[in-house]
């Protein structure tokens, strides 16, 4: 579904091109969306939250699968990052599905599995094309877990409901990495990094044929809705922080965050021209740092009692 936190931008299951591209339909622009999800891969690894890991291990323990392994659905994957991530942290044998309506992105993230868990466990993998908004509760049917990363902000209210709605039908706990929260700290302070800021969120939010994406209040909408269904809801924070060493996907960033904006904002153009070029300066010096806000949200079920399991 999406990748959000300024950068390139994705719709359902399609991994993200260049800011105002919104789908993945060649094959220079997948090989564009790979370039980017790779590069972004090892800020995302750091940013995920850890903390979420303790309950989600626990309510697995509690709810085992009727099959003996941890059944994953990874929607919007991309290249596989989230499952590169999260299986070598959970233990016992897991079998992932991984959604994206790219079959070469599909492949890559299927050829990019690690193939144990944590503790030397089996890990399997399937793959599943198609769009991911139409997700309903008996997609999920034996799943243990739902994951994605950066796509709640790519999602209309409707589309949120009924993903929260098709989780908590199927009983099924998901974990929502990396969502955009329409905050970015950028040091040094500039005079236009307020503009640019406002104008990226309006573009998050803009309405996309007939989708008025939800853009930076995605994470929290989700949350609203996963509790109205009964779920226990924990939310952290998973910035990126990035600076000195990281000047590639600063850089990269920068230039797509502004190129958002601007899409969005025409006007701003002369302008941030001038703070492009100030801001590539101060990135190949060394001298720029930038905090890109995300949230991470895990939903867990709760019991046939009540009470999440």
């Amino acid at each position: 579904m999406a990748d959000d936190s300024g950068e390139p931008g994705r719709l359902a299951g399609t991994a993200r091109p260049a800011a105002g591209e919104n789908r993945v339909s060649t094959a220079g622009q997948v090989r564009y969306a790979a370039e980017w999800l790779e590069l972004r891969e090892p800020a995302d690894a750091r940013a995920r939250s850890g903390e979420l890991l303790a309950p989600l291990t626990a309510h697995l323990a509690q709810a085992p699968s009727a099959t003996g392994r941890t059944v994953v659905h990874d929607l919007g994957c991309g290249t596989g990052s989230m499952g590169r991530w999260l299986a070598a942290r959970l233990p016992g044998p897991q079998h992932w599905i991984l959604h994206d309506r790219d079959p070469e992105l599909l492949r890559l993230a299927a050829a990019g599995m690690p193939d144990t868990a944590a503790d030397g466990s089996p890990v399997t993998v399937r793959t599943r094309q198609g769009d991911i908004t139409q997700l309903r509760a008996a997609d999920l049917d034996g799943a243990s877990l739902v994951t994605a990363s950066a796509l709640l902000d790519l999602l209309t209210a409707d589309e949120v409901d009924a993903f929260a709605t098709a989780c908590v039908r199927a009983r099924c706990p998901a974990l929502l990495a990396l969502s955009v929260v329409g905050r970015v700290g950028l040091d040094p302070a500039d005079p236009l990094d307020t503009e640019l800021t406002a104008a990226f969120n309006a573009h998050q939010r803009r309405v996309h044929g007939s989708r008025h994406l939800l853009g930076p209040d995605a994470a929290d909408a989700a949350a609203r809705v996963f509790r109205r269904r009964g779920a226990q809801v924990w939310s952290r924070p998973s910035p990126w922080r990035l600076g000195a060493g990281q000047e590639a996907l600063l850089r990269r960033w920068l230039t797509e965050w502004v190129a958002a904006a601007v899409e969005q904002q025409p006007e701003l153009g002369p302008r941030a021209d001038a703070y492009l070029r100030r801001r590539s300066r101060s990135c190949a010096a060394g001298r720029l740092r930038a905090v890109v806000h995300h949230g991470d949200l895990l939903a867990l079920p709760a019991a046939p009692g009540g009470t999440p399991v």
